[in-house]
């Protein structure tokens, strides 16, 4: 079966000859986004014996899930997983099937699921969340093997195969002295790229400077750029020094480098073939030794075509590519990433100790229900718009002791949500919920008479619930946290729970209806407290 890459490996020469290189070997993967101990985001366990027709058994104690660039890993370590594994075993055509125990950990795809659930390679490509036991959040996912690491992250998060790529082209690029276009959509750290190859060349010890050329009007964009003497137009009262010269024995940075009006185009291609420039106003060029470093979100073919990009210049800056894929395509980078730029905001507001948490019985500090909005959100604005999403999370959930979404926020993240990819269950084809098919009516218009009732009439059953309510499961949790008369098993006083253990003579069903909490929590709760519930199973 043909595998379509993450994205676009090949290289471009000066002559825009592409050399295109095999295909690597891909096996799957698990990587953890979200756990009780924070730091753990990011490690991942690679499923290798499924290659070979093995299997991989998961639970508490074993397999070792190992951090990026690291020799020495752990288990998930959660004392809430049981102690019976989940199974692992290859499917079909490369695809993975995971076998769910009724009496072992729960596990959630979008719902609760039970038996032999498999998925495609397409599936793995895209991305598979796992809920287990409502606390940990694994993504399933195609790794590559023996991809070659580049020396350090070049300050870069995350250890998808995309950004592996990303790194072994600026390891590769660095110490030559040509231009280099950087392609990728808005929002994927161009200029972080930038930076890092600067920081690797023989220009690290010059200047660093960076211009976006769509910020700059159009009739000072050619002063801005190669300098200008006084005098040479309306308002030049100083000479002007320019971002060329600026950068002279460094680096100049031009982002959107498609936005260059054609005059500035001109001179651009001279520079680059000459080393020469002309600042306003004056009769003789300068030389200049400025190393070019462009990046655009736009599709420069087309800008060609459409007479807007000259096609010499554009050969010219692309001396080497290097392409940026989408968050979207390298989703298992999501949760260092999210963790990264938590901890800035949190550092900023004297509050970086709560991602220090190392108690693997802890309530999660990103809820299970949150992390897999934000894995199944399509991120049109890439890693920019994730950062801006951190921020309004922490400050909006400042003095709260986990992470609570506001109603916009998770309407925002619902309508813009990717469909789960589909699977089978023992066989039998069945399409994983999709936000906007579940959300039959808005969970903002529930009120908490109306999702009390539904949990009383289901047994504090919250699936159950949600499909009554019209709603998917994750909302009503996070109606539930928003509801101040609506408790939760973790509201619970070990002493209330002790008291109704007796008066219920360890029944769970009983209790779950007296103290009106979910009942798998509720369950959790007792096992805490090395109290052991009637019924063996989980609902």
């Amino acid at each position: 079966m043909t595998k379509k890459p993450f994205f676009d490996e090949s290289t471009v020469g000066a002559r825009g000859r592409r050399e295109p290189e095999s295909e690597p070997r891909r096996i799957p993967a698990l990587t953890i986004v979200s756990h009780p101990v924070p730091g753990r985001a990011g490690e991942r366990l690679l499923l290798e014996s499924l290659a070979s027709g093995g299997e991989v058994l998961l639970s508490r104690n074993a397999p070792d899930f190992m951090p990026p660039g690291k020799a020495l890993g752990l288990p998930l370590a959660a004392p809430f997983l049981s102690r019976k594994p989940l199974r692992l075993t290859p499917g079909r055509d490369g695809g993975v099937r995971l076998h769910v125990d009724e009496d072992g950990t729960p596990v959630s795809v979008g719902r609760p699921v039970k038996g032999v659930l498999e998925w495609s390679r397409e599936a793995l490509a895209a991305g598979v969340p796992l809920e287990l036991a409502e606390r940990i959040v694994l993504l399933l996912h195609e790794e590559e093997e023996d991809l070659e690491e580049a020396p350090d992250s070049l300050g870069m998060v995350g250890g998808s195969v995309a950004l592996r790529r990303v790194r072994r082209h600026i390891s590769r690029v660095a110490d030559l002295d040509v231009p280099v276009l950087i392609r990728g959509e808005t929002g994927t750290g161009k200029e972080l790229v930038a930076r890092a190859i600067h920081q690797q060349s023989q220009r690290r010890k010059g200047p660093f400077i960076s211009v976006n050329l769509g910020a700059i009007p159009r009739e000072l964009a050619t002063a801005e750029l190669f300098g200008a003497h006084k005098g040479a137009y309306t308002g030049s009262t100083r000479d002007r020094e320019g971002y060329f010269r600026a950068a002279h024995r460094g680096t100049l940075f031009l982002d959107e480098v498609g936005e260059a009006p054609p005059e500035v185009q001109v001179l651009l291609l001279r520079v680059l073939e000459t080393g020469e420039l002309f600042p306003v106003g004056a009769s003789a060029p300068l030389s200049v030794d400025v190393r070019l470093i462009a990046a655009t979100d736009a599709h420069l073919e087309a800008r060609i075509d459409e007479g807007h990009f000259k096609a010499p210049l554009l050969h010219r800056l692309a001396g080497y590519e290097v392409h940026l894929p989408p968050l979207r395509e390298r989703i298992e980078d999501l949760g260092p990433l999210f963790f990264h730029f938590a901890r800035e905001e949190l550092r900023a507001l004297g509050e970086a100790h709560r991602l220090d948490s190392e108690d693997a019985r802890a309530e999660p500090w990103l809820p299970v229900s949150l992390a897999v909005r934000l894995l199944r959100f399509g991120w049109p604005g890439n890693i920019r718009q994730l950062r801006n999403v951190t921020r309004q999370l922490i400050i909006g959930s400042r003095g709260q002791p986990f992470l609570r979404a506001e109603p916009r926020l998770l309407r925002e993240l619902d309508s813009g949500a990717v469909p789960l990819p589909s699977f089978t269950v023992d066989d039998t084809p069945v399409s994983a919920p999709s936000s906007k098919a579940g959300s039959r009516r808005k969970p903002s218009d529930i009120t908490e008479p109306e999702l009390l009732a539904a949990l009383r009439e289901n047994a504090w059953d919250f699936q159950a619930a949600a499909d009554q309510l019209g709603i998917p499961r994750p909302s009503v949790y996070d109606l539930v946290d928003r509801s101040p008369n609506i408790r939760t098993a973790g509201d619970l006083s070990p002493e209330e729970i002790l008291r109704c253990h007796e008066e219920c003579h360890g029944d769970l069903e009983a209790m779950t209806r007296k103290l009106e909490v979910s009942r798998r929590a509720l369950s959790r709760r007792l096992k805490e407290l090395g109290l052991a519930p009637k019924p063996q199973r989980l609902g």
